[in-house]
């Protein structure tokens, strides 16, 4: 019996759908929509579609979404001025910033842009006053893609308190914030990363397993505890063709998928695991529209929270 498939797909729907009165409710008080800024700088595919999906979505709901394009070659300089525009808006409740930035803006480019991002514009939750509350159990705004497994988990009823999780990955994006919000529902934490000893080992006393670490397929069944519920928050883009074929048997809907892209997106998870895990989430349709939901919801919080410190 094969892992039962937690829909990310339809629970970020259902999030948008919810979301929909009460933005159409602050726009009524307000006078105007939530809005959100996006600044986008270089033309990554993955970047361009990332935001082209943030940017439908959001006029779905009912937001108002606006982008800022700049070039691969712009500066640092740039990229601030475009934020300091945005936090000096008065139709802008939230600002994202598109990671990756171009290489040549530097190591630590990312890092200073997210310091410019006024607080409580900072739709992504990772400024440091932001990730502060977060530590301490009282955020205003968190990290969308971690909110957004909290969320998937809660809404197909996998208990948290009490149980093992294990969270593959220490990025400040997803593998940190996703471990404070478990253990802020009272679940047992651990955190993996490369330097840890026997990882198989470690991950296989998780009753949540989270893998987040951008290596297709690294996580294999002998990392995976039967019956538990393993979330895959990577995405990587995959055209070597022994690899698909290893993966997925011909006539499969994912092998001609394959044969006509000549590429596919494939996560952190091996596909093997479905026979050893209770439930999982697939890659594409699992974790990323939660995302691109929890963004959303985010960006209606900051509006809300900006309209009551004015009222």
């Amino acid at each position: 019996m094969g892992a039962r498939m937690l829909d990310g797909t339809a629970v970020g729907l259902a999030i948008r759908n919810e979301l929909r009165p009460a933005v159409d409710a602050f726009t009524a008080r307000a006078g105007r929509p939530p809005g959100l800024g996006i600044v986008l700088t270089g033309s990554d595919p993955g970047s361009e579609l990332y935001v082209g999906s943030k940017l439908k979505s959001a006029a779905q709901s009912g937001l108002r979404a606006d982008l800022t394009r700049l070039p691969a070659t712009a500066r640092l300089a740039d990229v601030f001025a475009a934020v300091d525009a945005l936090n000096a808006s008065d139709v802008h409740d939230a600002i994202l910033v598109q990671s990756p930035l171009p290489a040549a803006l530097g190591g630590d480019a990312e890092r200073q842009v997210v310091d410019r991002i006024a607080v409580d514009k900072d739709v992504d939750g990772f400024h440091p006053m932001n990730v502060g509350r977060l530590v301490q159990g009282r955020p205003t705004l968190a990290a969308c893609t971690p909110s957004g497994v909290i969320e998937l988990l809660d809404r197909y009823q996998i208990p948290m308190a009490g149980r093992h999780a294990v969270v593959i990955g220490r990025s400040d994006i997803v593998g940190k914030p996703m471990a404070l919000l478990l253990l802020h529902r009272h679940a047992t934490v651990t955190i993996c990363h490369s330097r840890t000893v026997d990882l198989p080992a470690v991950c296989r006393q998780a009753d949540i397993l989270v893998a987040a670490i951008g290596r297709p397929v690294f996580v294999t069944p002998a990392f995976v505890k039967p019956g538990a519920t393993v979330i895959d928050v990577g995405t990587s883009k995959v055209d070597d063709r022994e690899l698909i074929a290893s993966l997925f048997p011909v006539g499969s809907k994912r092998r001609l998928a394959f044969e006509k892209h000549g590429a596919l997106t494939l996560g952190d998870v091996h596909p093997a695991v479905a026979e050893v895990a209770g439930a999982m989430t697939p890659v594409p349709g699992g974790v990323g529209p939660l995302t691109i939901a929890m963004l959303l919801r985010n960006t209606l919080t900051a509006a809300e929270h900006r309209l009551a410190a004015r009222c």
